[in-house]
């Protein structure tokens, strides 16, 4: 073995020791990872209070009471709206319930022609309010099993102490770390990860705050314009919708159908209907043609179906905190994947030329410019040979 091919297995290595690490501390990593979202989202701020001629550690002070402020602001904003659009919304379900007995059900019976006894509405509402009747008593049972464990209250509260208390430390020297780890990296790889560091960072900073700005903002339009509708649940359900609008089209589905559902429910008419179909409409085009655009640009690149795969396999492997970093961690990934293919289309293997095929021979392949690869047959129609 020689000696380059040794490194490579040291790093491969290293790097899957490094993997098996936050693979096997995930549950006790979550603090740490939304303390470090929370730094990374001061720290261009705290850098540019640093060159007007503050010190680091006044700038990152500065930057953490600004962020402190503004979290604690919209906990105290969201949550008594919360609580009373919950509360709205349970004294709304007989109404739900009411309209799906005795007019979802039937219409869908009547358009596929079903047997009536296909929709039993009354054993499903049974089963519904006896699932609902049981959420008290599983979460007095969860709440009494907390209770009784000192560690597990212990823990909820030394993670909610600590998110704090480990951003203010990293925002503080975030600088140093990075200066840190870049002394530590093997001068024979250094540029190649500076490269790569430099561009997902200028990834994440586009996707990160960007599309916190974007969800904030269809959050806020949703609820807004179906408040005006005069939808009770109106704003709950605009705030659902703007959360999940980091997956594609994941909000917009779920908000469009909530909406429509408590439109029919509340007035039963077609104007409101259309006024829904309107605000949702104004959604997507402000999403799609001016919030993405100018927040988060076409830096990232994930299609749709990566960014659904992504926020699966995240919160299958490592739960809420794979839920959490998965568009951030898949869209790094996309930048070494682009890194790999350029590298691959420098190398040998893929510019090296083979010996010629006899069967390939016959045909001559023509390669456009958009990448269509056109077969034409070269074999002369006279001379017998198969095309």
């Amino acid at each position: 073995m020689n000696q380059d091919t040794s490194h490579r297995w040291q790093m491969l290595a290293i790097t899957a020791i490094i993997a098996w690490l936050v693979w096997l501390l995930a549950p006790v990593l979550m603090p740490f990872a939304v303390a470090a979202m929370l730094a990374y989202l001061g720290d261009p701020l705290a850098d540019r209070l640093e060159r007007l001629g503050l010190k680091r550690m006044w700038a990152a002070t500065v930057v953490f009471v600004v962020l402190l402020l503004v979290v604690c602001g919209v906990l105290l904003l969201l949550i008594p709206l919360i609580a009373r659009q919950v509360e709205n919304l349970i004294e709304n379900l007989p109404r739900y319930g009411d309209w799906a007995q005795h007019v979802a059900w039937p219409w869908l019976r009547d358009r596929l022609h079903l047997d009536p006894d296909t929709f039993d509405s009354d054993r499903l509402l049974e089963a519904i309010k006896a699932h609902i009747g049981s959420i008290g008593t599983v979460t007095a049972t969860v709440l009494g099993r907390v209770s009784r464990s000192g560690i597990g209250i212990a823990m909820w509260l030394t993670n909610l102490v600590l998110i704090p208390v480990v951003a203010f430390y990293l925002l503080r020297d975030w600088d140093r770390l990075v200066a840190t780890i870049d002394r530590m990296l093997p001068r024979s790889i250094q540029p190649t990860i500076a490269y790569l560091a430099r561009e997902s960072d200028s990834i994440l900073g586009a996707f990160v705050r960007g599309q916190l700005l974007v969800m904030l903002a269809l959050g806020v339009f949703y609820g807004a314009g179906l408040g005006l509708v005069g939808l009770t649940v109106g704003p709950l359900i605009g705030m659902v919708a703007g959360l999940l609008s980091f997956v594609p089209y994941l909000g917009f589905i779920i908000g469009f159908v909530a909406a429509i559902v408590a439109v029919l429910v509340q007035y039963g008419d077609w104007m409101h209907v259309l006024l829904v179909c309107g605000v949702f409409v104004l959604g997507q085009l402000l999403e799609g043609y001016v919030l993405v655009p100018k927040l988060v640009g076409d830096k990232i690149g994930l299609h749709p179906v990566a960014v659904i795969f992504a926020v699966l396999a995240g919160g299958y492997l490592f739960g809420f905190l794979g839920v959490l970093l998965a568009l951030p961690a898949a869209s790094v990934i996309m930048v070494l994947l682009r890194y790999l293919l350029e590298r691959y289309r420098m190398s040998e293997l893929y510019n090296e030329a083979g010996p010629d095929d006899p069967v390939v021979a016959e045909v001559e392949l023509s390669v456009h410019g958009d990448g269509r690869v056109e077969a034409n047959d070269v074999t002369s129609p006279d001379d017998g040979t198969a095309p």
